[in-house]
């Protein structure tokens, strides 16, 4: 993996790179849409593809519990089992720490599970991770981290940032796959104090990357820029920096002017697949009975295979019925969206303009 930057916003932090990962070269900032399972719900890899997006992310924790490391590695790994051409990262199973808090066991050794599918124990150590990584075959894979929610106490977030960094020099001396990246991750909850100090340990380890985890756990957006603010200026401007799991369109343009590179978030997929798309106008909710015979495309800006063929009173028939179809062609819209709205960010930070590109952003922009 090679990582440079070919353009720096002089009003903000926010800058334009290159990320050279397996004969691809991904645009930055990017956005990642989430395959948790092998796959990107509702879509196929040549939908998703077809909407700009050329880097996905899958869940090692969940692929490792079903159907098995072992197989994706015995089928040719997880690009080829799943059928995409693009580039792969993996969470390591550092989220499912917190979102899977009732079913975990934490040592300093590493994590218990208690698997939500057949109740069987599992023990996941940073070593353990990265083994599932290797044979899983991602381009970018991540450190085992442990996220802590919110609110939190600092010495129960201190604990963790301890464990954290054990964990990140463990993973270190295990990964020896030359084609594969390795990521670290930044925690430390809403405390300066301790984010600095693993962003600080981290950087010193020379990782390929670097991560912020645990955040849109409930900090809101106004502490999440905050711990930003603070976090970004002890990454090393060299390597790419990666913000887990936060995907909302504001919270990415307040994240990119704070210098960050890369996103993940379900939200996306999540929100069409419950009737809610993503225009340049705000959001719309699909079920609404004021679009029962509205002709209109979902975004008459945008160019998408939904919004090109597809009357909005024809989407929510197609959600009050309950068809399948309707799951799809919003999910494949929301992603189209964000492919375009990262393509736009970009260019507004080649041309020196990304403040103005932000303000106007919001100026039309309504999240209701």
């Amino acid at each position: 993996m090679f990582f440079k930057v070919l353009a720096a916003d002089k009003q903000t932090k926010a800058r334009r790179g290159e990320l050279h990962l397996a004969g691809q070269i991904i645009p930055t900032p990017v956005f990642m849409p989430v395959g948790t399972q092998g796959t990107v719900k509702t879509l196929t890899p040549l939908q998703i593809e077809e909407t700009g997006a050329e880097i996905i992310l899958c869940n090692a924790y969940h692929l490792c519990l079903r159907p098995g490391a072992e197989i994706i590695k015995q089928l040719g790994g997880l690009h080829r089992f799943m059928g995409w051409k693009g580039a792969i990262i993996t969470d390591s199973g550092g989220f499912q720490v917190f979102s899977l808090s009732r079913l975990t066991k934490i040592s300093n050794n590493g994590v218990e599970f208690q698997s939500p599918i057949d109740g069987s124990k599992l023990f996941l150590t940073p070593e353990k991770v990265i083994k599932i990584q290797n044979d899983i075959g991602a381009n970018i894979i991540m450190a085992f981290d442990e996220c802590v929610p919110y609110p939190c106490e600092k010495d129960r977030a201190s604990i963790a940032v301890e464990r954290t960094l054990n964990w990140a020099a463990r993973c270190l001396d295990s990964h020896d796959n030359e084609d594969q990246a390795l990521f670290g991750i930044v925690q430390g909850s809403v405390f300066e104090e301790l984010r600095i100090e693993c962003a600080k340990h981290l950087e010193k380890m020379n990782f390929q990357g670097y991560a912020i985890g645990g955040l849109s756990v409930g900090e809101g957006s106004l502490l999440m820029n905050e711990v930003l603010d603070y976090t970004v200026e002890y990454l090393p401007p060299e390597k790419p920096r990666y913000l887990m799991g936060v995907g909302f369109p504001e919270d990415i343009l307040h994240a990119v002017e704070r210098g960050v590179d890369m996103f993940d978030c379900v939200v996306p997929t999540r929100n069409g697949r419950n009737g809610c798309a993503f225009t340049h106008l705000g959001k719309v909710k699909i079920l609404n009975s004021r679009y029962k015979d509205d002709t209109g495309p979902l975004d008459e800006m945008c160019d998408c295979y939904t919004c090109k063929n597809f009357s909005r009173a024809y989407l929510r028939h197609l959600f009050v019925a309950k068809e399948t179809l309707g799951l799809t062609l919003l999910s494949l819209h929301n992603i189209f969206y964000f492919q375009q709205l990262m393509q736009q960010i970009r260019d507004a930070i080649e041309r020196g303009e990304f403040r103005s590109f932000k303000e106007q952003f919001f100026s039309v922009y309504i999240n209701n």
